[in-house]
């Protein structure tokens, strides 16, 4: 088996194997708490430049389908698994997962330490790595490697919504009869979302990141949707203005996640970059107006300032904190109490589960119907 090295900008080393594409590649580190979805996970375009480990032991039992990719390519820019598994064994399955990571390009490291790892950011943060594999990209040393990897460009700062968008616009249809038109921005939309809403009557058409209010407006939409994505929200700010100008226009408005973010900046709200982030589909999101739990999809690193001790001003008049996240306290939603606009940090759509907020896409087409 080929040597490979997990190398943290702490100067951590990681020792293991190689698993699927060998060679070098650069990202931030951050871990995945899911035991389940792994392939929604890897296609998922908010994973971009970033290195994800699993927690979960054991990766790639299932294999790959054709039909659960988020995205047309896998996103993360590594891969760190525990124990890979041997066979692939599923009667959906295509191709067993380190093929999958070989075929596109993507370097992985099966280490024995992934908790270990796991302890590690817990306690550091997520941080910037990279993995090296093979004698070649192993030859400069342990300690030159370390410099290679503090010499790599951090998450702060870094504008990837665009690098992941659609080049084009596209139109995913309506499932029997057509009830609304949303326009959906794509900063890194996963292909569950519009498919969510053309289950509920939306002819959903989704447009580049840096798609101007005006051209979001020029499709006379029923309401308009803001996706997850990779990079800081800070550096957005076209995204920020066209949402503004959404906002002045007075359409229905729902955002996910990176979505949630760019919401909270409109707003006229701050954004920062979380300790290590949620990553996952276990964690806990109360509802402030009703108590109510739900188990839920996370992935993102940055969150939302907003003060969640009651409404507060904005531009567009008075806004709440809509929903916490048990774990930390750290925003997970926001609503105007006045126009037909809302946001969540988490994902609704979770393909690979849990269900608990897929009611969301019901509210949306709520207030689009209130609003006509």
């Amino acid at each position: 088996m080929t040597p490979a090295l997990l190398v943290l900008e702490d100067g951590r080393v990681f020792r293991g194997t190689a698993y699927g594409a060998e060679g070098e590649t650069f990202g931030e580190m951050v871990f995945n708490t899911g035991m389940t979805g792994y392939q929604e996970t890897l296609t998922d375009p908010s994973y971009a430049r970033q290195i994800v480990a699993m927690t979960s032991p054991h990766i790639g039992n299932t294999g790959v389908n054709a039909e659960d990719p988020e995205s047309g390519r896998i996103q993360v820019a590594g891969y760190v698994v525990r124990e890979p598994a041997r066979v692939a064994s599923n009667w959906r399955a295509t191709g067993s997962l380190g093929s999958a990571l070989r075929d596109q390009g993507v370097v992985g490291i099966a280490i024995p330490g992934t908790r270990a790892l796991t302890r590690h950011l817990r306690d550091r943060g997520a941080m910037r790595a990279a993995i090296f594999s093979g004698g070649e990209a192993l030859a400069p040393g342990e300690a030159a490697l370390v410099e290679r990897v503090r010499q790599a460009p951090p998450m702060v700062g870094a504008d990837l919504a665009r690098d992941v968008s659609t080049a084009e616009r596209y139109v995913v249809a309506a499932q029997g009869e057509k009830r609304f038109t949303v326009a959906a921005v794509d900063l890194g939309i996963k292909a569950m979302t519009p498919y969510r809403m053309s289950e509920r009557g939306c002819e959903v058409h989704v447009l580049p990141a840096s798609s101007t209010a005006e051209e979001i407006l020029a499709l006379a939409p029923d309401g308009v949707f803001f996706s997850n994505g990779p990079g800081d929200p800070a550096a957005a700010g076209y995204a920020v203005d066209a949402l503004r100008g959404v906002l002045d226009a007075g359409r229905p408005f729902f955002g996910i996640c990176f979505g949630n973010q760019i919401f909270g900046r409109a707003l006229g709200l701050g954004t920062y970059k979380l300790r290590f982030g949620h990553r996952g589909i276990n964690q806990p999101v109360q509802d402030k107006a009703t108590g109510r739990v739900d188990v839920s999809a996370h992935n993102h690193g940055f969150a939302v300032d907003a003060p969640t001790d009651g409404p507060f001003d904005t531009p567009y008049g008075r806004a709440e904190v809509s929903h916490v996240n048990l774990n930390d306290g750290c925003v997970e939603g926001l609503r105007l109490l006045e126009r037909p606009a809302f946001s969540v940090q988490y994902h609704p759509e979770a393909a690979a589960g849990p269900h608990d907020a897929s009611g969301l896409f019901d509210r949306f087409c709520e207030i689009m119907e209130g609003s006509r």
